[in-house]
């Protein structure tokens, strides 16, 4: 009988290999090649059969899961309307972002709303957790406490207590005595994630897993453990500021790229009910380079401040310097309105940045980023009630943007009265806004900016 071969996989795209590499032929990753175990090739192996499993039709109508509500608005939004029983979630941020003060937080507030609830601390002993909760006014919540990072003694426990809900922090500090690998490999950090969303799934008990993120923003580990949770958050924020972004990039029970919006307070995370009048609030007379977004954070409407400032440079090569949007979408722009419009940025620095530590990810924010750079080059300001969306072409055409109706009533209860936007495909109520319609950039600049 011929002996099983070992088998290499890239732990980020998946790909087989023969042999071990230092580099993934199929998606360039370095140092991503482990060593799987082979399939058991015994005696028995062809004659055993497996269990016939149970088929449906596609026709057959179940009752939508059930879910428990925390309180936290905000966390419940992200959730897609609260904690899903047997759900596995996986929590990725910055270190110091807010992670465990913001699962502690919701930890005691699932716990007084009637769930049995545990907080496991693998990076802090029980007396570090227990001095936040009493900062953050939780020591009266009835949270079962336990640190630990044997995680076939945390499973036991499970087994035994049998919780609704579950906060293990981190999976990087979680170990396996069956994998032989130090805590926080590839390895380990698979293994470990198989067994505890193995373990929800099989027992009904909610799994909330934190996860450390890479240089470049990533969840550490195999990408495997995205795929098999069935949500992923990102807690996002600048140290800067006071606000935080919970983010949800992957949810079997909700809409994806819905946001959570909350302050970081003395007394912990305050949720924020109106995050676009948050991010407006210091917002005083408009200025050159202050433009007014609005855009979509997966169902919820939010108007952000863009601000740009053009100068000369004097180096050789100019500087191009953004914050809280992609730099790639700010090189596009520019070559836009070079090539499509008549207005160079040669020989000037461009500074780009999102108010209030936002992140905008949205392809409909193309409009407001030009309006910005052309205020700013042009010394004109925009009038103060405007607002400004769309997407840019890289023929100059601006395309329309989807839930324009939304964007313009969210202007107007903050009290703007005229936008600037993308031609409608059809006619929509525009609640009493004005709404600038323009078919293409090179109208933009005529029109708005005289300039061109």
């Amino acid at each position: 009988m011929a002996k099983a071969q070992a088998q290499f996989t890239c732990t980020a795209c998946g790909a087989s290999h023969r042999k071990w590499a230092g580099q993934c032929e199929a998606c360039g990753g370095w140092n991503t090649i482990v060593e799987e175990a082979p399939l058991s090739r015994g005696p028995g192996a062809r004659a055993m059969k497996g269990k016939t499993i149970t088929l449906g039709s596609l026709a057959d109508s179940e009752a939508p899961p059930p879910r428990q509500t925390s309180g936290m608005n905000e966390l419940d939004r992200v959730l897609g309307g609260g904690l899903v029983a047997a759900s596995a979630i996986l929590v990725g941020g910055d270190p110091g972002i807010g992670k465990s003060t913001l699962l502690l937080q919701a930890t005691a507030a699932f716990a007084r709303a009637g769930a049995r609830c545990m907080y496991i601390s693998g990076e802090e002993a029980a007396a570090q957790v227990r001095l936040r909760a009493a900062r953050l006014g939780l020591s009266d919540a009835p949270v079962q406490l336990g640190a630990e990072t044997h995680l076939r003694d945390i499973l036991t426990t499970l087994d035994a207590e049998r919780p609704d809900l579950v906060v293990i922090d981190s999976i990087q500090t979680m170990w396996l005595d069956t994998v032989d690998s130090a805590p926080g490999s590839v390895a380990q950090v698979r293994a470990a994630s198989h067994e505890l969303v193995s373990f929800a799934k099989r027992r009904g008990v909610s799994v909330v897993i934190v996860g450390h993120v890479t240089k470049e923003g990533q969840i550490a580990g195999p990408r495997v453990v995205e795929h098999m949770v069935d949500t992923v958050l990102y807690f996002e924020g600048e140290r800067g500021h006071q606000f935080r972004i919970l983010r949800a990039v992957k949810n079997r029970f909700g809409p994806a790229d819905e946001i959570g919006v909350f302050e970081m307070t003395g007394s912990g995370l305050a949720e924020v009910a109106n995050p676009s009048a948050l991010f407006l609030s210091e917002r005083g007379t408009p200025a050159p380079g202050s433009v007014v977004f609005a855009g979509m954070e997966g169902t919820r409407p939010v108007l952000t401040e863009i601000q740009a400032l053009v100068a000369p440079s004097p180096l050789g090569t100019p500087r191009r310097t953004v914050v809280g949007l992609d730099s790639a979408r700010l090189s596009t722009v520019m070559a836009v309105l070079e090539a499509r419009c008549g207005i160079p940025f040669a020989g000037m620095d461009v500074f780009l940045n999102v108010a209030g530590g936002m992140r905008v990810m949205e392809p409909a924010a193309d409009l407001a980023l030009a309006c910005a750079l052309l205020s700013a080059r042009e010394d004109h300001a925009l009038p103060p009630e405007t607002v400004v969306f769309g997407e840019i072409s890289l023929s100059g055409a601006l395309r329309p943007v989807v839930q324009t109706e939304n964007r313009l009533k969210e202007a107007q209860k903050l009290g703007f009265s005229a936008a600037i936007g993308p031609s409608l495909a059809k006619p929509i109520d525009l609640g009493g806004m004005r709404l600038n319609q323009m078919p293409d950039l090179a109208q933009v600049v005529g029109q708005v900016f005289g300039a061109g």
